[in-house]
């Protein structure tokens, strides 16, 4: 039996109760569209994530600086004896998935479908065991926020498999790694492994991608209410249809320049190769893979520097570098607008209202893959309220959101610990 983790280690007292009836709800939504429950259902929960350093290393075996937060997909799941899965998503349509078919299907790209076949598909090709089973899913990870709900539910369903037929022997990497299959080669989107890594690892977390089918995992164990600073993300409202170019170029580009010195990745070279042989690529790749070949070096260093801020607990170093990896992402990365759609810069307007509310204190930068989406910010709590209310104005009511940094990755919940009589001691 695998191992159950109980609410109250998830979520932060102030909300344990609101949670306890999310997951009650639930329970009640799966009786009323599968015609009733089992005593055998079981609970599940993967929160999304934060990129905090490392925008868009991890495709180029860099390392990023990533943490789970307490934004979360739900499932209340029970296991069924034809190879089939059932799973549905409040507000979607139901994704039936046949076990003993687990072709891509080009029609299902972009799709839940997509997800869940790839993820079944993953675990089969790596030796598990796999089963039918019915799921009920609901979530408050922001579509399209940067805090990846795909990878949370990719995730979701890896810990369902995982729990049902392997007796919750997967690890979190592994989960991980089956989840980016599943992503990039049944979703479509060819995204790095680091969504999915903090996803299902949970916490804090420094990733070291050299070697992928064995990353280095470091735990960094803070709490950032010791440092009078709150974590927002803001909402800027972009619109993230057909910006899949986008983020396909940024690995294309980084690899080129990787292939000139007969390797794969950047990561197995170093900037001195790029700066010695500069004017060759710049000629034969273009200077956007160039300064995006840069941005990679530089953003690595970056993250060691925001790991050790961390560990000695000198945030104000920790605060210069997340400047810096704005800075880099902005003008050397080039993924806060699509150069396809120059009159939409959401982001970019957001960072100059958060970088003029914020006076140099705090910190903003872009989140995520970029391109739209939302911004990041760490806010001095005392300039909090102006800061919400001053980008809510831009953006709207709600586009800024306060997060809690979500210590557990990927798990099955404990049933018991839901109850309405159960209380926080």
């Amino acid at each position: 039996m695998s191992k159950t983790v109980p609410v109250s280690e998830l979520y932060g007292s102030g909300e344990l109760e609101r949670q306890k009836a999310r997951y009650r709800k639930a329970i009640e939504d799966y009786k009323s569209y599968f015609g009733g429950i089992g005593d055998g259902f079981r609970l599940f929960s993967a929160p999304g994530r934060t990129e905090v350093g490392g925008n868009h290393t991890d495709h180029n075996h860099g390392k990023v600086l990533a943490a789970g937060v307490n934004m979360d997909v739900i499932a209340v799941v029970e296991p069924i004896e034809v190879p089939k899965i059932a799973l549905k998503s409040e507000g979607y349509e139901e994704s039936i998935i046949e076990i003993n078919d687990l072709e891509v299907k080009e029609s299902e790209k972009n799709t839940a479908d997509a997800l869940i076949r790839g993820v079944v598909a993953g675990f089969k090709k790596s030796g598990y065991q796999v089963g039918g089973f019915k799921a009920y899913t609901t979530t408050n990870v922001l579509k399209g926020s940067g805090l990846s709900s795909s990878a949370a539910f990719e995730v979701l369903v890896g810990n369902i498999l995982s729990a049902l037929y392997n007796n919750g022997g997967i690890g979190a990497i592994k989960i991980a790694q089956i989840a980016q299959y599943a992503e990039n080669e049944y979703f479509g989107k060819p995204s790095g492994l680091m969504d999915q890594m903090a996803s299902s690892v949970g916490g804090f977390v420094a990733i070291d991608f050299k070697d992928v089918d064995s990353p280095i995992i470091d735990k960094i164990e803070t709490d950032f209410n010791n440092f009078g600073h709150a974590l927002c993300i803001v909402d800027t409202k972009g619109d993230h249809a057909d910006l899949t170019p986008d983020y396909a170029a940024i690995p294309a580009e980084m690899r080129a320049v990787a292939e000139h010195f007969s390797v794969e990745y950047l990561r197995q070279i170093c900037r001195e190769d790029v700066m010695l042989n500069i004017d060759i690529l710049r000629g034969e790749f273009g200077d956007r893979a160039v300064l995006r070949s840069l941005h990679f070096f530089d953003e690595n260093d970056r993250v060691d520097r925001l790991v050790h801020a961390l560990k000695t607990e000198d945030f104000d170093a920790f605060l210069d570098s997340i400047r810096e990896s704005g800075n880099s992402s902005y003008k050397y990365l080039q993924n806060v607008f699509s150069s396809n759609d120059i009159k939409n810069q959401g982001l970019g307007i957001g960072l100059n209202v958060a970088e003029s509310v914020l006076k140099r204190k705090g910190a903003c930068r872009v989140h995520g893959g970029g391109f739209a989406g939302t911004i990041q910010a760490f806010v001095p709590t005392e300039m909090l309220k102006e800061f919400k209310m001053c980008l809510e104005k831009v953006f709207g009511a709600g586009s800024c959101h306060i997060l809690g940094i979500r210590k557990i990755g990927g798990t099955e919940v404990d049933r018991e610990s839901i109850r309405e009589e159960n209380t926080e001691e």
